[in-house]
């Protein structure tokens, strides 16, 4: 195996391990594509472990070190990091935008010292770097059948749905590191404060409060699965059954959610397996018959 191909099994294992619903879109892919998404799921992985994983001494350190080592690569100075390796590989092979990576690590090193969002544009903000341009980013690997550009919203908007959704599922686990999320200005306006979600999460009772505005923030979400779901008609029709699926079965959290009464803060609701495999079946079927057509 050479060290191309091992770094791009290396980024595969990263996402099959740690990403299971986005991994198993992606078997909707084509071969060729699949690895160009495993690299770019196991770099942001790759920074969100320095971030979320308590183990490193110095997060800010190594952040900077993985922004210095990235900036190596893309010179052509190899580091010899297979994720690295990778990831460089797919931003030449698919001329994605580098620039794409320096907002999203200045989202991460946000992480290190931002607890809270005053509001939903501050929010937006983050979610530009942190979520927003995963989209941008993976765009050039789906294919477009219009100017790039006019599917960039979309795109942009499948980060920003994903994000949210991730948010709304796991605000009490963020809670317990010291981060909430959910913007400030929405919480007031239903009477919730951090304190409120922190003895519901302590306590395992819910509150009217919270569910209202849980409500609500999952309506936000929706809004943008929307806006996201109109841009796969300019994805080529190979990538499209992938993004769907995908929307599909994110958007299930939150179907998960409502079903749970929108009880979230002493759970981590998940889309149930059954349904998670009538979803990508009927997925698989649209992916053979466009490369069918395809070819």
């Amino acid at each position: 195996m050479t060290e191309l191909a091992a770094a791009y099994a290396r980024c595969r294992e990263l996402n099959a391990r740690h990403g299971r619903t986005f991994f198993l879109a992606t078997r909707l892919l084509t071969p060729a594509q699949r690895p160009a998404v495993h690299a770019l799921y196991g770099f942001a992985r790759w920074a969100d472990e320095i971030v979320d994983s308590g183990e490193s001494p110095d997060p800010a350190g190594d952040l900077e070190l993985l922004a210095a080592q990235l900036g190596d690569e893309l010179a052509g100075r190899p580091t010899g990091h297979p994720v690295l390796v990778a990831l460089v590989d797919t931003v030449r092979r698919y001329s994605i935008d580098p620039e794409l990576f320096t907002a999203f690590l200045a989202s991460m090193r946000m992480d290190l010292t931002v607890t809270s969002y005053p509001d939903l544009p501050a929010l937006r903000r983050y979610m530009h770097g942190s979520a927003a341009v995963i989209g941008l980013q993976l765009l050039p690997v789906f294919g477009t059948v219009a100017p790039r550009a006019q599917a960039e919203p979309g795109a942009a908007a499948m980060g920003r749905a994903f994000q949210l959704t991730n948010f709304l599922r796991d605000v009490g686990e963020d809670l317990d590191r010291g981060r909430l999320y959910l913007p400030g200005d929405v919480l007031a306006a239903y009477g919730v404060d951090r304190e409120l979600l922190v003895w519901c999460r302590q306590t395992g009772k819910p509150d009217r409060r919270v569910r209202r505005v849980t409500a609500h923030l999952v309506a936000c979400a929706l809004a943008e699965y929307r806006e996201a779901e109109a841009g796969v008609p300019l994805l080529r029709p190979v990538s499209r059954p992938c993004v769907r699926t995908a929307l599909t079965l994110y958007r299930g959290i939150l179907d998960e959610i409502a079903a749970a009464d929108y009880q979230v803060l002493d759970r981590r609701v998940v889309v149930p397996n059954p349904r998670r495999l009538a979803v990508a079946l009927p997925g698989f079927a649209r992916a053979l018959a466009a490369r069918v057509v395809g070819r």
